[in-house]
């Protein structure tokens, strides 16, 4: 079987279903297969338009990892609602911000998840915008709220309430709705992290959406045979799209992980035999200083790529070597083109180690200099990405599209890369990360390489400090491994660097820390390391 050229959510589901009871969703006790995956998916959507949510809203999503993100999610794109994620860290005013921006029409949350009262967040944060609304004060789009836990109340409706009430809508006009979905209505609005600035909503139709997903599905080689593990948040591209859509695109079993747990991660490889693992290198790190990695049976582990950061260099040999995976690729990609790269199968582990990959079927990568010329080979400059699986724009937002939107269509990413031989990409760095020490470019991502290569260094962080006679040093946030015996000093770092990278590059302080602030896909939050200078 091949990956689906489906171009909408509705032909996907439509193709998908003649998989029958071949599993599409797995979560604990909760097995639902692909052909039970269309009915469902249809109640919800029966049950959206049941409340007024009609083709062409919007409707907000904060709920972690589960079954029922997923029929939420599906059952709105199947009659052409967009759907707006929400990160499960967000605030109740973040969460308000959003909603207000977005004119969401309806939400539907996990009340209650890792014990935040999310309606009460959000009705506290929302009161405090001017303005009456029908549930929520401050919020008069949003007529409609859904809990997928608890009894509801207090204007929230409960899942079940909500999905018993789609029976007043005709099976028929579900049809249509979906029959009427084109693959360049609008699919998703994924709002940026915000760590630089007001976040921004990035426009995805159908056809990008799929399309990103189906070139990571091929490049991962996925099969009906394949078990996914999805640890990446769903309301993020990596985990929807590079992990729930590309899924349902293969046929693949998909295993939602509402948190990230060592122990319950190792666990679920062993007794549901996972093959499919994609993370952020934090998760591969984790796993491989767990003390008792040793005790579980990965031997069903066959294809990973660790993302969303600049990874370690060893790390690629250690999940081949120790955690036991077949392939271990690299890709690239940002929200506003979730998968621009991906490693050439049959890809060299060492060259794996050091690229991203050529681009992805459709997308056109160019480098260039400050002056907007091509960079050359094995030459820094910033990532210039073209083609059809770039998003729209950012919602409602032109000043911003246009600001990295160039009128050949270029999408000027803000990231610092060399294009090799090969047409392999290499991430050098954020350009906003970049610091100067005396007059040279430091990338923060080259030192913290260097100090993985440390046997006792299990992460790092490196930020530019202001310093008096040279304008800015680094300063190195340094993890170490649990077991690592003997324990380095700062002085210790200090001499390991200093043979690894030319003297401007050495970092002039090191900070241990026993964790890192961190984004909900696990990327470490220099923002917040910055602030505390």
């Amino acid at each position: 079987m091949t990956v689906s050229e489906a171009t909408t959510v509705p032909a996907l589901l439509a193709e998908m279903a003649a998989l029958g009871d071949h599993p599409a969703i797995v979560d604990g006790d909760v097995v639902i297969g692909y052909a039970e995956l269309q009915d469902r998916v249809r109640s919800v959507a029966r049950a959206y338009l049941a409340q007024g949510i009609e083709p062409g809203d919007r409707i907000g999503l904060w709920a972690p990892n589960r079954h029922e993100f997923i029929l939420a999610m599906l059952g709105a794109q199947l009659v052409g609602i967009a759907v707006v994620p929400l990160n499960t860290r967000f605030t109740g005013h973040e969460a308000a911000e959003i909603l207000a921006r977005s004119r969401a029409t309806g939400l539907v949350v996990a009340d209650g998840f890792l014990g935040k009262p999310y309606s009460s967040l959000l009705r506290s944060a929302a009161a405090e915008r001017a303005g009456d609304g029908p549930i929520f004060p401050g919020l008069p789009h949003l007529h409609t709220a859904v809990t997928i836990d608890g009894a509801g109340g207090d204007g929230l409706l409960s899942w079940s309430d909500f999905l018993a009430a789609g029976s007043a809508v005709a099976d028929d006009r579900v049809t249509a709705a979906a029959e009427a979905v084109t693959p360049h209505d609008i699919m998703d609005v994924l709002f940026t992290s915000g760590t630089t600035g007001i976040p921004k909503g990035v426009l995805s139709a159908h056809r990008q959406t799929l399309s990103v997903a189906r070139a990571w599905g091929l490049g991962a080689r996925l099969t009906p045979d394949d078990r996914y593990a999805v640890v990446n948040p769903f309301f993020h591209g990596f985990g929807y799209k590079a992990g729930m859509i590309t899924s349902l695109l293969a046929g693949t079993t998909i295993y939602p992980l509402a948190v990230f747990d060592a122990d319950q991660l190792l666990e679920l490889v062993q007794s549901e035999r996972i093959s499919v693992l994609p993370g952020v290198p934090t998760i591969f790190t984790s796993l491989l200083d767990h003390p008792r990695l040793r005790e579980y049976d990965l031997s069903s582990l066959r294809f990973a790529i660790a993302g969303a950061t600049a990874a370690p260099a060893t790390l690629f040999h250690d999940m081949v070597n120790t955690l036991g995976f077949e392939t271990v690729a690299q890709a690239y990609g940002l929200t506003e083109c979730v998968v621009a790269t991906l490693s050439r199968p049959g890809e060299s582990l060492e060259h794996t180690a050091q690229t991203t990959g050529p681009a992805v079927d459709g997308v056109e990568i160019r480098v260039v200099d400050e002056d907007g010329q091509d960079a050359g080979l094995d030459t820094d400059g910033e990532i210039l990405l073209r083609g059809p699986n770039v998003m729209l724009g950012y919602f409602e937002d032109q000043a911003a599209t246009d600001a990295v939107l160039d009128a050949d269509g270029w999408f000027h990413t803000g990231d610092v890369g060399r294009l090799d031989e090969h047409g392999c990409l290499k991430i050098t760095d954020r350009l906003k990360d970049m610091f100067i020490v005396g007059g040279f470019n430091v990338y923060p991502a080259e030192v913290e390489n260097a100090l993985r290569k440390h046997p006792a260094v299990n992460e790092s962080a490196v930020i530019g400090v202001d310093d008096h006679r040279l304008g800015t040093v680094g300063r190195a946030y340094v993890l170490l491994l649990h077991n690592a015996t003997p324990r380095p000093d700062a002085a210790d770092l200090e001499a390991f660097c200093r043979t690894h990278l030319a003297n401007f590059k050495v970092p002039r302080e090191f900070v241990f820390v026993e964790d890192f602030p961190r984004n909900a896909t696990g990327k470490i939050l220099k923002s917040e390391l910055r602030s505390h200078v």
